[in-house]
């Protein structure tokens, strides 16, 4: 990230989100920087792994009026990256309320701070939904295929809307899959890498686009301050998608494993998961497949990245290749996985 451009220390920050993967990163980025840091967390959230950090806490729901309200008072910079990521134990409502009206109080809040800077809202390439004709950009259709993919792009469209309206200074970043150190969503892929079967299900590439969680963090940042980041929108992902058997070799070489792949059917699958939903959902857990894990093999999702280099001059920390080795390491690092090979 350019020297030229940081949020100056002693800058007054609400982080929304900041509990989870990604806000956690980048919080503790924004502290090391000197920054004051005020964060929105539900009375439920863990928040041990920031118990060290100096950080104002805001406790309750951030689609909670008052509570947004009173952590919005003063600040100058607001990331919002609270997301209710795809558990099927959440209802319609409540993703309505995580991603658009919790979008639509902030918003509305900020104006009334005079030495408001900038809303950098964390969106998600999953708004485009499935790329028939692949590379996406950011000026692609929208085509939502799920509430969360849905309310997300409904908070998308809106803050967009809004900043016109009423002139608020707003950057949109709309991330590829996240993953790093820390992260817990892949590390299901890893470990069925390192099984020795890896099952495809379907017969396509089954494109995928990533963006390490130290990248997508310090873009946030530089879209907070860079001056052409002003109203923009910016896919965040590596330079190139990655297949998903490419994924699966370089993480077995890594690990040390030799996965066959085995290609099936999806169409079975879908019933599957469709009966599976049915039966969990109504007693509020996970089910063991869902309709999205299943559609994970289908669809294609492959970006131009381009305009975030060319604009804001963003240079990678991590190659996809790089980073998934990385990963893979920190998962053996915390027992997570058992290494076939030491390197």
């Amino acid at each position: 990230m350019s020297e030229n451009f940081q949020i100056p220390a002693g800058t007054s920050v609400l982080v929304t989100g900041a509990t989870g993967f990604t806000g956690s990163v980048l919080v503790q980025k924004l502290v090391k920087g000197g920054i004051k840091v005020s964060v929105i967390a539900r009375p439920s959230s863990k928040t041990d792994h920031l118990s060290n950090l100096p950080i104002k806490w805001y406790r309750g729901h951030v689609f909670d009026p008052e509570t947004v309200k009173s952590a919005c008072s003063g600040v100058q910079y607001v990331f919002h990256i609270a997301a209710a990521f795809r558990e099927a134990r959440y209802d319609d409502e409540y993703y309505y309320n995580v991603h658009v009206k919790s979008t639509q109080l902030l918003a509305q809040e900020v104006l009334q701070n005079p030495e408001f800077k900038r809303f950098i809202h964390i969106s998600t390439v999953g708004v485009h939904g499935h790329i028939e004709n692949p590379p996406a950009n950011e000026d692609s259709s929208f085509n939502p295929g799920d509430i969360y993919q849905k309310t997300k792009a409904e908070a998308d469209i809106w803050i967009r809307n809004f900043a016109k309206e009423r002139d608020l200074s707003l950057t949109v970043i709309r991330p590829a899959a996240i993953y790093g150190p820390g992260d817990r969503r892949l590390l299901k892929l890893f470990r069925a890498v390192n099984r020795g079967i890896f099952p495809i299900l379907g017969y396509g590439k089954c494109l995928y686009h990533l963006i390490h969680v130290e990248d997508l963090t310090n873009v946030m940042m530089l879209a907070a301050v860079h001056p052409r980041a002003e109203g923009q929108v910016f896919i965040a992902g590596n330079s190139e998608p990655i297949a998903l058997t490419e994924m699966v070799r370089i993480i077995a070489d890594e690990l040390g494993s030799k996965p066959r792949i085995i290609r099936l059917p999806v169409a079975p699958f879908f019933v599957i998961a469709d009966i599976c939903e049915s039966l969990c959902r109504p007693l509020g857990i996970e089910p063991p497949i869902y309709r999205r894990r299943v559609a994970f093999f289908t669809k294609d999702r492959a970006f131009d990245t381009s305009k975030l280099r060319n604009i804001l001059g963003y240079r990678y920390v991590f190659t996809n290749e790089e980073g998934l080795r990385q990963t893979a390491r920190w998962y053996v690092q915390q027992g997570w996985i058992k290494a076939r090979v030491h390197k």
